[in-house]
């Protein structure tokens, strides 16, 4: 336990440049309490004491703002940064190594039984403000933009962007950790699109106003 816990201050003090102590991860971050919190609840809810795991789930919720519920399989060094509003379903599973912003929902679609959330892979970015809704997998070492809504299965060593979201393939296996992708960079074939279209109206426009002069002269 002491040895799990040491990992997972080792992973926010690696990823975090504002981290400046062990100490203070563990005295001070709300994701290393919900993560403590969940092995709680999760272990409960394995023994078959549903309301014990609940009731201490949601005091979780309460004091750090992030829900999981305790039949979530998380893997090894989760690192939660800031977390405020991150919802994690039943049937969700986490891998190791993996990174989640405040806003994310890892939840179902409503129309699906059994597993009804997503299975993130090991080595996984999900950027602020991200949805992933239903039982597919997101793959090793895969990235999630902010505020993308996946809905279908995500590859390894590939991005998703966008509302619904697309994927930007990214040649080659990823070898860095995912908190080493620029967030600010990733291009939306979207708005790429869009952007297409635009130019292509305002050439036809202009057409018809050079059009429309030849005639009145």
């Amino acid at each position: 336990m002491f040895q799990s816990l040491s990992e997972l201050l080792g992973a926010y003090q690696k990823r975090d440049p504002a981290a400046r102590s062990k100490l203070e991860i563990f005295l001070l971050y709300p994701g290393v309490h919900a993560i403590i919190f969940h092995r709680v609840s999760h272990w409960l809810y394995c023994h078959h004491l549903p309301f014990l795991a609940r009731l201490n789930s949601q005091l979780a919720r309460h004091i750090t703002g992030i829900e999981i519920h305790p039949g979530a399989k998380i893997g090894r060094r989760l690192v939660i940064d800031h977390g405020m509003g991150i919802v994690i379903g039943e049937t969700a599973e986490i891998g190791d190594d993996c990174l989640i912003y405040h806003g994310v929902t890892l939840g179902g679609t409503g129309k699906d039984h059994g597993k009804r959330h997503p299975t993130i892979g090991n080595n996984v970015l999900i950027s602020c403000g991200a949805k992933v809704l239903g039982p597919f997998r997101v793959g090793d070492n895969a990235r999630i933009a902010s505020n993308a809504v996946v809905l279908s299965e995500v590859p390894e060593d590939a991005t998703a962007v966008g509302i619904p979201a697309q994927i930007v393939r990214i040649a080659g296996r990823v070898t860095h950790y995912a908190d080493d992708v620029d967030q600010t960079s990733v291009e939306n074939p979207t708005l790429e699109r869009l952007e297409a279209l635009s130019q292509r109206v305002e050439f036809l426009e202009k057409l018809l106003d050079d059009q429309f002069l030849k005639e009145r002269a």
